[in-house]
């Protein structure tokens, strides 16, 4: 029995020690996720190997997405002529007073492939109850098409109250297209949505899940949120679908959170990205009807670009908006998110903007929805009040806005926090509108929260008890891998 015992010791072993190796030498991996691993690897060999399995493997290079879609829509027409003017200096740039936004705009059009739309209507809802009420009302007026993106659909009376909005859609002969993410939306059996598939809804997981809870790609999650009716109605931001985004869930409380209805230009850009995703999980795959890109009659003045970004992208598309709107920022920059687990170049952009004599200005929640990823926020935010940065913990409940202002000029309201896993693990939509009418909106609502919210001083940090220090020193430990 020993020998055995050896002997499967040595495989082992053999096993982690080659799995090290593909960490290092084939993955190219960020290295303070390399080390994150090795840690894992040497401590808890057997359990770091199948964590390593299921969740630490990055995604195939293989194509995930049908790109040329942009060019059967002839958006790389257009994007191919805003880049030459951008180039030859005829673009027509936005009014900004203070915000030099050209930089931002080149770099999204010329490298992200992102469309620049200027006849934008534009409306922000910062409580679930009006959003939905909203969506529903669009919902319920929808003539040709719903398609429809979550991360996280719950069975609660929210969601079936969507789900029948949709099933009285699809019984008027309206197009119902459903995609959730698999993980993010494990409650949901394969029943519920039967009703919406009998009346002809179709419904697909993004990276479904096999076998319960068992998914190779599970780290990988399509966190976006998307919504396109009829082709000229867009919603996207942070509002998943369950009670708790009601504010009905006794452990979070009042559920804070931003997302844009956009009425323009703009939702071509959400309705790609949404055909991508669907077409990527779907077969056969949907086809590109004119009725999904039709002319919108908007009289906005909303400059709105699209960005997204995964784990397939080529860089960080949505880290790269971040650090250039930080970089771009003359006097403050106002940040939300309920998770701050920046990598070096954020955390030390924002330090930088701090030492130049911009504002900084934080506001993160006061309770876990995620143990670990909360002392690690708590952790990495406390870091700023050196140099001056304003941190503020939401006490009127749970904040999950995603949303950087930067000079009351810029703003982008999305899908993605500032942590590592939104930077290059999760699928992820923000709208970045260059409006001081947004912008001042938006930073309204952020004021109103500052009024509900405590703020955390250094001496207040300081005090902190010593099993605190180490949660926190344990987070950031692996904050890599949150």
């Amino acid at each position: 029995m020993t020998f055995i015992s050896e002997n499967y010791l040595t495989v082992l072993f053999c096993l982690n020690l080659l799995l090290s190796l593909a960490i290092i030498f084939l993955e190219r991996k960020n290295t303070a996720q390399t080390w994150a691993w090795l840690l894992v690897l040497m401590f808890v060999p057997i359990v770091g190997f199948i964590l390593y399995i299921f969740v630490g493997r990055g995604i195939s290079k293989d194509r995930i997405f049908d790109l040329r879609l942009q060019d059967r829509l002839g958006l790389q027409e257009e994007l191919a002529n805003q880049k030459k003017k951008l180039q030859d200096g005829t673009f027509p740039l936005p009014n900004m007073q203070t915000v030099d936004a050209k930089q931002l705009i080149y770099m999204m059009t010329v490298y992200d492939n992102s469309l620049f739309t200027t006849n934008n209507e534009v409306k922000l809802f910062t409580d679930g109850t009006i959003k939905f009420d909203a969506l529903l009302e669009d919902i319920a007026n929808a003539r040709h098409h719903v398609h429809i993106q979550y991360y996280i659909y719950r069975n609660d009376d929210l969601g079936i109250k969507v789900r029948d909005a949709l099933i009285k859609a699809a019984k008027r002969g309206v197009q119902v297209r459903l995609l959730i993410d698999a993980w993010g939306s494990t409650g949901v059996g394969k029943n519920f949505f039967q009703p919406l598939k009998d009346v002809g809804g179709q419904i697909q997981d993004f990276f479904p899940i096999f076998l319960p809870y068992i998914n190779p790609r599970l780290n990988y999650r399509n966190h976006r949120k998307i919504v396109v009716i009829d082709g000229q109605i867009g919603y996207t931001g942070g509002f998943n679908v369950g009670n708790e985004y009601l504010g009905k869930v006794e452990k979070f409380g009042y559920w804070r959170d931003n997302h844009l209805r956009i009425y323009g230009e703009a939702v071509y850009s959400l309705q790609n990205r949404f055909l991508m995703d669907w077409n990527s999980q779907h077969k056969p795959k949907a086809a590109i009807e004119p009725e999904y890109f039709p002319v919108i009659l908007s009289t906005g003045n909303k400059d709105i670009q699209i960005v997204t970004s995964g784990p397939d992208s080529e860089h960080e598309q949505i880290k790269m908006v971040y650090l250039k709107m930080i970089n771009t920022a003359k006097k403050e920059i106002l940040i939300q998110t309920p998770y701050y687990i920046p990598d070096d170049s954020i955390h030390e952009a924002l330090k930088l903007a701090m030492l130049s004599g911009v504002k900084v200005h934080l506001q993160i929640p006061n309770k876990p929805d995620h143990m670990l990823v909360y002392w690690a926020t708590y952790s990495f935010a406390a870091e700023l009040l050196d140099l001056g940065a304003i941190i503020e913990t939401y006490e009127n409940g749970f904040i999950h806005a995603k949303t950087m202002i930067v000079d009351e000029e810029v703003v982008s309201v999305g899908s993605a926090n500032i942590d590592i896993r939104s930077f290059r693990l999760d699928f992820e939509v923000n709208a970045v509108v260059y409006s001081k009418e947004t912008a001042q909106e938006v930073k309204n609502a952020f004021l109103e929260d500052s009024k509900k919210s405590k703020v955390l001083t250094k001496e207040i940090y300081r005090k902190r008890g010593f099993i605190i220090k180490i949660k926190e020193g344990l987070a950031r430990l692996i904050s890599p891998l949150l």
